[in-house]
């Protein structure tokens, strides 16, 4: 009988984080293949549109249409995998900095309580979810960029500096309507952009640890 033996030390358990963004994108996409149509600028539509459509749109019973949206399944599936796998990414990003520190703790807390609570996002309380997630968000972020400076990581910091800036010019477009046309183009960009860093982070923290 063929024993097969598995290696979970820590450097390789952070790459299921890695392949558990790349299977979102893909999951995502085909979401997106199986919309029926309809978005807030045209509810007529067919299919799902890169320009007009949110993300969100894809985690709903009904599609804006009134079609049942058989995309649903693959869209809050999605965004378990992505929720999960950066839960798992965040738990041991601590592990990149070697001094500990109330404000590396603080990081810590606030990231995984952020993407606790993005996983009820298809729960019927979008925009409630929305602003708690954000919250604690933004302070794990802002916290996380201020670990990134001290521990001498300055591209991951300058980066993370520019999502936290789109992460609140999309807040901002959100809460006041002002340029709203644009914002589900501004939403796909920021959500690009945050994957990409994560990604680069996962990177790092699985060299480190390597």
């Amino acid at each position: 009988m063929i024993q097969v033996k598995v290696d979970f030390s820590k450097s390789n358990i952070l790459l299921l984080p890695l392949s558990g963004m790349a299977l979102f994108v893909l999951l995502y996409i085909i979401a997106a293949i199986n919309y029926p149509g309809g978005s807030w600028a045209f509810i007529d539509q067919n299919g799902f549109s890169f320009w007009h459509n949110y993300l969100c749109d894809l985690l709903d019973e009904y599609a804006i249409n009134g079609e049942l949206n058989t995309a649903r399944f693959f869209a809050r599936a999605a965004l378990a995998v992505l929720c999960i796998s950066l839960i798992l990414l965040w738990y041991h990003l601590p592990k990149l900095f070697s001094a500990k520190s109330i404000n590396r703790t603080v990081m810590w807390l606030a990231g995984l309580l952020s993407l606790v609570i993005t996983l009820f996002l298809a729960s019927g309380t979008h925009d409630l979810i929305v602003r708690i997630a954000g919250f604690f968000g933004v302070i794990g972020l802002f916290t996380a960029v201020i670990e990134l400076y001290k521990g001498h990581f300055y591209g991951l910091m300058i980066f993370g500096l520019f999502c936290l800036t789109i992460f609140f010019v999309n807040y901002y477009i959100y809460e006041t309507s002002i340029y709203i046309e644009v914002l589900p183009l501004i939403q796909k960009i920021t959500f690009i952009s945050f994957i990409i860093w994560f990604v680069l982070l996962g990177v790092s923290l699985y060299r480190s640890l390597k």
